[in-house]
C-alpha cells in the first residue's frame, strides 16, 4: 500500500510517497500554476524506485490527485513496464482540466475541451488557469496504457466515463462497500440518545465529513425552518464555528470517529436526509440503509443509485418542499416497515466483502491476460 498523505498509523510495510514538506510545496506549486499533479517529481521518482524493487503483477490506483504524485513520470513509467493498471474513479477530476466534479455550476467543457474555467477557485484551488493544457495532457496520459481497467464506483460517474477521452478504456462499475459487521440495526441505542438529548423525540438525520455549500447545507437550514415543530433534525460533522451559528431548530454535532455512536445515531433516527448539490456515491447513504433507516436525497450524481421506492425517495434538487415533504413522510410513519427492506438492500449491494471479491476477480482477469 503506497499514499500520499498523513493516514493515522500506516502498517509497517506502507510506502509513504515523498513526505510533509513536499505536499506543501506541491499545494503551493498548484496554487501558483494549475499544474496539479505535476510537481512532487523527486518524491515520485523515489517512488518508482521501489515498485521496480517490488515488480508488481498489477497496479491498483485510487485517488491520484491530492498534492503527492507526478501523474505524468507515474503513467510514463507504467507504460514503460507494461503493468497492468485498475484505476478506481471516486470522482471527475482524471478526465477535467482541473476540477474534481462540475455538476454543481452544470459545466460540459470537458466532453470537448476544457479551457478557462469557472472553478478555478475551487479545489484543486489556483490563481492561475491552466485547464486548456491540463485537460490536453491528461488525455495523452491517461490513455497511455494498453492495459488500463476504470472501475467507476457509480452508473453516473460510468455514464460521464463513457462522454470522456476515458471511453476507449474498458469500464466496469463496482460499488462502494461498507463494513456491515459494525453498520447494522440495533437495539441498544438509546445511552447515545441522551447523550444528546435527542431520546424523547422523533428526529432526521444529516451526516457529512465536512458540511459546505456543496453538500447541502444551506438546504439543511431551509429545511429544518419548514419542518414541523414536532421534530428535531440532526446534523453530524460541523464544525465549532458552524454549530454556534446553528438555527434553534438544529442539534448541531461535531464530526466523530466513534463508529458505535454513529451506528446509535443512525439506528434512533426515523430518516437519513441527504440533499447533496454535488456527490459521486455517498457512502452515508450505505450507512444510514445499513442501519436500518430510509433515505431522502435529491436527484444528484450518483446518490439516487442506492435508492428505490422501499428504501427511501428520491426528489429533484433544490425543490425544498419536496424534500420537506418526503422527510416528514418518514418521520410521521413507523420506521419499522422500511427497516428490513434499508438492511436487506445495504447487503445485496454494498457488502464489502462481496464488492472486494469484485476487484478480486479483475485482478484475475488481468492475471490470465482474459482482459
Amino acid at each position: 500500500m503506497a499514499y500520499g498523505r498523513d493516514s493515522g498509523q500506516p502498517d509497517s510495510e506502507d510506502i509513504r510517497i515523498g513526505n510533509k514538506i513536499g505536499n506543501i510545496f506541491h499545494v503551493l506549486y498548484t496554487r501558483f500554476t494549475d499544474k496539479h499533479g505535476l510537481c512532487s517529481k523527486k518524491a515520485t521518482t523515489d517512488f518508482l524506485v521501489k515498485l521496480d524493487t517490488i515488480q508488481p503483477d498489477i497496479i491498483h490506483l485510487h485517488n491520484i490527485h491530492g498534492y503527492y504524485i507526478n501523474y505524468e513520470l507515474l503513467f510514463t513509467y507504467i507504460k514503460k513496464r507494461n503493468i497492468p493498471v485498475v484505476w478506481t474513479l471516486h470522482d471527475c477530476w482524471s478526465f477535467t482540466g482541473h476540477c474534481v466534479h462540475f455538476e454543481y455550476i452544470n459545466c460540459n467543457k470537458w466532453k470537448t475541451e476544457c479551457e478557462k474555467c469557472p472553478q478555478i477557485n475551487n479545489y484543486p484551488k489556483s490563481f492561475a488557469d491552466n485547464s486548456k493544457k491540463n485537460f490536453l495532457l491528461k488525455k495523452v496520459t491517461f490513455n497511455m496504457s494498453e492495459k488500463l481497467i476504470l472501475v467507476p464506483v457509480s452508473q453516473w460517474l460510468s455514464d460521464l466515463v463513457e462522454k470522456s477521452f476515458l471511453k476507449k478504456n474498458k469500464s466496469v462499475v463496482i460499488y462502494n462497500g461498507i463494513d456491515l459487521q459494525k453498520f447494522k440495526i440495533i437495539d441498544d441505542f438509546q445511552d447515545t440518545l441522551k447523550k444528546y438529548n435527542i431520546q424523547d423525540c422523533k428526529y432526521a438525520l444529516a451526516v457529512a465529513s465536512v458540511w459546505d455549500f456543496r453538500k447541502g447545507l444551506e438546504e439543511v437550514y431551509q429545511l429544518a425552518e419548514l419542518l414541523s415543530e414536532d421534530y428535531k433534525l440532526v446534523i453530524v460533522g460541523l464544525t465549532q464555528e458552524q454549530i454556534k451559528k446553528l438555527p434553534k431548530k438544529i442539534i448541531g454535532l461535531q464530526r466523530t470517529d466513534n463508529v458505535e455512536e454513529l451506528v446509535a445515531l443512525y439506528n434512533g433516527a426515523q430518516v437519513f436526509v441527504n440533499p447533496t448539490l454535488e456527490d459521486t456515491f455517498p457512502t452515508t447513504n450505505l450507512e444510514a440503509m445499513a442501519c436500518g433507516t430510509p433515505v431522502v436525497t435529491y436527484k444528484t450524481g450518483g446518490s439516487p443509485e442506492s435508492i428505490d421506492h422501499k428504501t427511501g425517495e428520491v426528489v429533484e434538487k433544490k425543490d425544498i418542499y419536496s424534500l420537506l415533504r418526503a422527510t416528514e413522510k418518514y418521520l410521521k410513519n413507523n420506521k419499522d416497515a422500511s427497516r428490513q427492506n434499508c438492511r436487506s438492500k445495504a447487503e445485496e449491494l454494498f457488502n464489502r466483502d462481496i464488492n472486494f471479491k469484485e476487484y478480486i476477480n479483475l485482478y484475475k482477469q488481468l492475471f490470465e491476460k482474459k482482459i
